[in-house]
């Protein structure tokens, strides 16, 4: 299915959730479960469409047409928007309830995927792409995982169709996107909860904010959600992108009760450590928001900030007066 551009205020996305079972214990260390899935992700899925002499993304003369570089490294390929050196990958995962956990064999555990690349080719290749991680093994001990189904999710993050079975992962079933609307919230809102799930780096004037303030919080959000149908579907935002900041300006920060969470993660190929942490908690705004809610609303799939792909800056729309 290709979802054909449009100018409208929406932004539309694949969701789905995985099961599977344990055959091998699995570990999950703390703060790093979305990580360890991507990592197995990408490698898996470089073996399975990469010639084993491939120069790298930058310099294959596939690349165009290769899933790794559509997927793990769009720059490489993608025309997209001045500014980015880095472009956003076109999917988030949600694994932090497995954080810490380990799973014995015969224990069964989910995870879900949000899918923002609308061309059918690249949820095809991510959901055939876990079924064999599952095989191959993750983490360092290689624990070993059979896939069992794969769902589609409805906005409400309910089941909505089955992808998978278990029994023919030849052929998985694309499901219905989700449509997001943009447009505002039908009736005036003065004040919104916002919770950040999981650890949630933002930066403003090159610097990591401490307190969200809305107006930082709204840019961050709207510019990924503009990128994101800017590079793989719907277009960029046709929206009044000034005056929506100035009037975000005006919405105060009423209650902040965050904390800060801090943990690292070496790449296992450079050796490189990179921060994984980021503040997680509550806020809430108050001010004119009926303008801003779908846009929070649609955070939720999208994530915000840095490191999203692993499942960072999850953010829960939790209460609306």
């Amino acid at each position: 299915m290709v979802i054909e551009k449009s100018p409208g205020l929406n932004f539309a996305l694949y969701a789905c959730r995985f099961r599977f079972f344990c055959i091998d214990a699995l570990h999950f260390e703390e703060g790093k479960s979305g990580n360890l899935l991507r990592g197995a992700l990408g490698d898996v899925l470089r073996s399975l469409v990469c010639h084993p002499g491939c120069p790298g993304t930058k310099e294959c003369p596939e690349r165009l047409t290769c899933p790794y570089a559509r997927l793990f490294e769009p720059t490489a390929w993608l025309p997209g928007p001045s500014g980015f050196a880095d472009w956003p990958r076109p999917f988030v995962l949600r694994a932090a309830h497995l954080d810490g956990r380990t799973l014995m064999p015969g224990t069964v555990f989910d995870f879900d995927l949000h899918v923002f690349d609308l061309q059918e080719p690249a949820l095809v290749w991510l959901v055939l792409t876990f079924i064999e991680m599952g095989k191959r093994g993750l983490g360092p001990g290689r624990g070993r995982a059979r896939a069992e189904r794969v769902i589609g999710l409805d906005a409400n993050g309910a089941r909505a169709s089955s992808i998978y079975d278990g029994k023919n992962p030849s052929f998985p079933v694309v499901p219905q996107p989700i449509v997001v609307r943009l447009d505002p919230f039908p009736r005036p809102v003065s004040r919104v909860r916002v919770g950040f799930a999981t650890p949630t780096e933002l930066k403003s004037e090159e610097r990591l904010v401490v307190e969200p303030r809305f107006a930082v919080l709204f840019a961050r959000i709207r510019d990924r959600i503009s990128t994101l149908r800017q590079l793989y579907g719907g277009g960029p935002l046709e929206i009044d992108f000034r005056g929506m900041a100035e009037r975000a300006a005006l919405v105060e920060l009423s209650s902040c009760k965050l904390e800060y969470k801090s943990t690292q993660r070496r790449s296992s190929k450079t050796g490189q450590v990179s921060p994984l942490g980021g503040f997680v908690g509550e806020v809430e705004y108050t001010g004119d928001l009926a303008e801003f809610v779908p846009y929070l609303a649609a955070a939720y799939w999208t994530g915000v900030g840095r490191q999203t792909v692993w499942g960072k800056g999850a953010v829960q729309l939790l209460e609306i007066a």
